[in-house]
């Protein structure tokens, strides 16, 4: 009965349009005060599910690609990509493709990504020529890498739940996010060609690709800078994103000299609101899975699940569906909350790694940032192009197609996935 009452009331909820976090919380305080499971432990659950210090790298992560972002640099790296692929077929769909993978390494957030990328590259496209609903999917869609590639707030989110290491989560990232950005980039290419959308006319001499180089170096070495750290062991992930506030504090102060106080109070606030708003999640999701669990939701579920196939591989092709349907209407950080408890005793079952599983639960999700009716990317892209989300999500059906093939080749060869941090010591 208390399982019954935990479910109907998430759901109705829900249905009646309220934030998936605070149904998540509300529904399971409610089954906790209702079948008196200890009242008592909402707090103790409030704190101990934010009181995490891996948990410390999103508010510092965001911080960072905030900084960065008002420091310039994703107008610098979509300067120096345009000077080299901008003259080539559908070239300025090439740079915004490219310019969000490298922007994706620095800001780790979907919607950050197709805000600060859009900005710069949806007005050049749609004076171009480019059908404003085919540049905003593609955006959206190419911003799905932020949560892919590292530093990722989606990997750090499941490593706190699983126990996994974020620090080979991070670079077990690396090829799966590359594929996907090299996929997208291939159907952007051969739509373009399809429809005739030429590049630009301006082609960057050597002179002009060295100082557009310079000028977003320090953006190119942003993730070096992450990931060499922590690939050599100097520090860990959430030493990582503190060293990534700090280098962004320097390059915005005395490179760009871009930070005022006013702006530095703008960031401030910014990146409080997004880091709030993903720990009150998080705090939610976490006292709802401790129902869950109490209440033998998780154990359950895991059981029939379980149940439905002796096949590791169907098993795991079907969880990946339920993923991008789940996708469709839910965000990432929730989905983790409310699944990865679930699936944990699956993937024991079926001796699954759990590292590789990650980044294909990961992958899955990023699909889902933009795929209607509540892809995250797809409503931004339209906001900026003043348009309707149905006609944006129509043009990205082919970009999603893609991804799901790159999610079946990632979960047919394991290897992709894991022999980066083989080779890194961290497996």
């Amino acid at each position: 009965m208390d399982i019954l009452s935990l479910t109907l009331i998430f759901f109705i909820l829900m249905l009646i349009g309220v934030p998936i976090g605070t149904s998540l919380g509300i529904s399971a305080v409610i089954t906790i005060f209702q079948f008196d499971l200890g009242i008592g432990m909402v707090g103790i659950n409030f704190s101990s599910g934010i009181a995490s210090f891996p948990l410390l790298a999103v508010p510092f992560f965001i911080l960072a690609g905030v900084l960065l972002d008002k420091a310039g640099l994703a107008a610098s790296i979509a300067r120096f990509f345009e000077l080299i692929l901008g003259k080539a077929t559908g070239g300025l769909a090439m740079v915004s493709v490219f310019t969000c993978m490298f922007w994706g390494a620095m800001s780790g957030s979907g919607p950050a990504t197709t805000a600060a990328v859009g900005l710069i590259l949806l007005a050049p496209m749609i004076r171009h020529g480019y059908d404003k609903n085919f540049a905003g999917a593609l955006i959206a869609n190419a911003s799905d890498l932020s949560i892919i590639i590292p530093p990722s707030i989606a990997f750090i989110i499941y490593g706190n739940i699983t126990s996994v290491s974020v620090s080979a989560l991070f670079v077990a990232g690396i090829v799966p996010g590359i594929l996907t950005g090299i996929g997208t980039a291939l159907v952007a290419y051969l739509i373009s060609k399809k429809r005739g959308y030429h590049g630009i006319h301006q082609q960057g001499d050597i002179r002009e690709i060295l100082k557009a180089l310079k000028d977003a170096f320090w953006a190119f070495i942003s993730p070096i800078i992450i990931l060499g750290g922590i690939y050599t062991g100097k520090f860990t992930p959430t030493e990582a994103a503190v060293v990534s506030v700090f280098y962004s504090l320097f390059v915005a102060l005395f490179i760009y000299r871009s930070l005022t106080w006013r702006i530095f109070m703008d960031v401030l606030v910014d990146a409080a609101v997004t880091s709030s708003v993903i720990m009150f999640i998080v705090a939610f999701a976490g006292i709802f899975s401790w129902t869950a669990s109490v209440t033998g939701f998780i154990d359950q579920a895991a059981e029939f699940i379980i149940r439905i196939s002796p096949n590791a591989i169907v098993m795991i092709i079907l969880i990946n569906l339920l993923l991008l349907v789940l996708g469709m209407f839910i965000d990432a950080i929730s989905i983790s909350y409310l699944v990865m408890p679930i699936l944990m005793p699956v993937l024991q079952a079926f001796a699954i790694d759990p590292l590789w599983y990650g980044v294909i639960f990961i992958t899955a999700l990023a699909i889902g940032q933009a795929t209607p009716p509540v892809g995250v990317n797809l409503f931004t892209a339209a906001n900026l192009i003043g348009g309707e989300v149905d006609g944006v999500a129509k043009q990205a059906i082919p970009f999603v197609l893609m991804d799901i093939l790159i999610l079946v080749i990632l979960t047919l060869i394991p290897a992709l996935c894991l022999f980066l941090p083989k080779l890194a010591g961290l497996y």
